[in-house]
């Protein structure tokens, strides 16, 4: 073996990924192809060719540069999944978007700009990047397995050619001074082989760094991990939201909940069984009304018990401290108040409910509506009158202030809570069958008069507010109300591990440097070392030194006038 061939194969063996064997050699060479016309890799040749042989476009597909680019796009595609409203997650505001936009609404629908995580484009990149890290990784993975259980390689003939070298002069024999050169870099955690040459030279070959590609290789593998996981839980994960006052409870079905988002592969059926009811919820602020802490009471029940028991396990439900069930986490995201009112129809009828008023500032100023359409019907007559019925739409003020106009609180703590109610009597809309938010009223309803104003009124805790036909209405306290997002992501624990082995690996892959170095022991009583590194190699050099002075110190010298000698090619 030449020199030259010696020193390529110990540069170039530092990398670990694989080489296209089928490749011809001037172009693995690093030369273009002459029939590319002086245009590089992508001229008219080398696309010719790739029409004619599949194998090509797979290289190219499974190269690290398409994943890079198919990452990209991955990124650019999930832009407008943040930018437009998407029904997976919001309807209304889909609906909302094409109100105001009914000519562009149309046309991005068109393009699933509103369903942009179940596109058939998003899932086409999606696959893309999934078949491209795998197709990557696995030959990497081989041959970079193949070069951990190699040997490393035969030493150079010219020592003293490579990036930093060193001679000294030593005395004794040379299988001794190369075991002991061998046992200081073995303690130095290095991977060494002795070998005997043919002019009976004796060389240890040294390699330390392996960790990087490993870690590179980690840092993509997880990547794919993550991919996995991500998939598994849009297909087979659901989520769902649901608001709960204080002395109710929720169970675990689909018309239970406010809304309810299950991926493409998930069913119904496969819901975890299971019931909360919220006992009492406390909040707590700040003088200044910044929130301190929030927390729910709840209890529970799960599995078959949920069928014919109460709740009766008690949990306290903190944010960022989830109730974890057998198949489902509920997360408590918000909270705020639902007054409790009580209407009496010019029939004597009382109906009392407790709806839940939405906050709208930080001081949880709360708007909501309180509907009556059973409302002022003769118990005694068969006839339903429409045009009779009852609504209530207005605020809720935790702390109403103490002068002005009460439309907005002043503290999100119920110190001195109050509503302001404006009254409609009419038809409300409902009898028609169309679902209808039970947060506001029918707006359609009032511009056309069917829902007509009777007043309105602030009302503190016990007042009482008589309408002109003698009904009245009692706002006779309020309750506080939590709201819970519930789910399950079955990839959830995938994504958590991939995720942790990313971060693992690009520490490795970024801090760990990949290095050989090579001892000669001539039998003339000289001692040659050299090495390189591939990337750092000012570093490496005084790693280097320190090495060769603790190779020097063991061996026994031959001569300490003649200095040591380093070079850089």
């Amino acid at each position: 073996m030449s020199a030259t061939t010696d020193e390529h194969d110990a540069v170039t063996g530092l990398a670990t990924a694989p080489e296209d064997a089928n490749a011809p050699a001037d172009r693995r060479a690093g030369r273009t192809d002459p029939d590319a016309g002086g245009r590089g890799p992508v001229g008219p040749g080398r696309f010719s060719r790739l029409l004619e042989e599949p194998r090509h476009w797979w290289r190219q597909l499974t190269s690290m540069r398409t994943a890079l680019v198919l990452l990209f796009l991955l990124a650019l595609a999930a832009v407008p999944g943040s930018t437009f409203p998407q029904r997976s997650l919001n309807q209304n505001k889909v609906d909302e978007y094409f109100t105001e936009h009914p000519t562009l609404a149309p046309v991005l629908d068109k393009l699933s700009a509103f369903d942009v995580f179940a596109s058939p484009w998003f899932a086409a990149i999606y696959l893309l990047l999934f078949v491209s890290l795998v197709g990557c990784l696995v030959p990497r993975i081989r041959v970079h397995g193949r070069a951990m259980l190699r040997r490393p390689p035969v030493a150079p003939r010219n020592l003293d050619r490579l990036p930093v070298s060193s001679t000294a002069p030593v005395a004794g024999d040379a299988s001794a001074i190369a075991d002991t050169a061998r046992g200081v870099l073995r303690r130095a955690r290095w991977r060494t082989v002795v070998r005997t040459e043919a002019s009976g030279a004796v060389t240890v070959s040294a390699e330390k760094g392996y960790l990087r590609e490993t870690g590179n290789l980690a840092f993509h593998v997880a990547l794919v991990g993550l991919l996995v996981g991500v998939a598994s839980g849009s297909l087979w994960g659901w989520k769902a939201s649901v608001l709960t006052v204080e002395g109710s409870a929720f169970c675990d079905t689909v018309a239970a909940y406010d809304s309810f988002s299950p991926g493409s592969r998930m069913r119904d059926a496969s819901l975890p069984p299971f019931c909360v009811q919220l006992d009492d919820f406390q909040a707590t602020y700040l003088d200044n009304g910044q929130p301190e802490d929030f927390l729910a009471k709840v209890k529970f029940v799960e599995g078959d018990r949920a069928a014919t028991d109460d709740p009766d396990r008690a949990y306290e439900l903190k944010v960022n401290h989830p109730l974890r069930l057998d198949g489902a986490n509920v997360y408590l995201i918000n909270h705020g108040y639902a007054p409790v009112l009580k209407y009496t129809d010019r029939y004597g009828t009382v109906f009392e409910e407790t709806p839940a008023f939405l906050p709208q500032d930080v001081q949880l100023t709360s708007e909501g509506a309180f509907v009556l359409p059973d409302a002022n019907q003769d118990p005694n007559s068969t006839n339903r009158t429409s045009d009779v019925q009852m609504a209530f739409t207005g605020f809720f003020l935790p702390t109403a202030p103490p002068s002005g106009p009460p439309i907005q609180s002043v503290s999100p703590e119920a110190k001195d809570p109050a509503v302001t109610l404006v009254g409609y009597r009419g038809d409300t809309g409902l009898d028609s069958g169309i679902p209808r938010s039970v947060y506001s009223i029918d707006q359609n309803q009032v511009d056309s008069g069917a829902l007509k104003s009777v007043g309105s009124k602030k009302l503190s805790v016990g007042e009482v507010w008589t309408l002109d036909d003698g009904t009245t209405l009692q706002f006779a306290g309020f309750r506080e109300f939590m709201t819970v997002q519930v789910g399950h992501d079955p990839g959830e624990m995938i994504v958590l591990i991939s995720a942790g082995f990313m971060l693992v690996g690009l520490i490795a892959s970024l801090t760990v440097r990949r290095r050989r170095i090579f001892v000669r022991v001539d039998n003339d009583g000289e001692l040659t070392v050299g090495g390189l590194a591939r990337t750092d190699p000012d570093r490496f050099a005084e790693e280097f030194r320190s090495l060769v002075e603790r190779i020097e110190r063991t061996a026994p010298a031959k001569d300490r006038t003649v200095p040591a000698k380093e070079g850089a090619s």
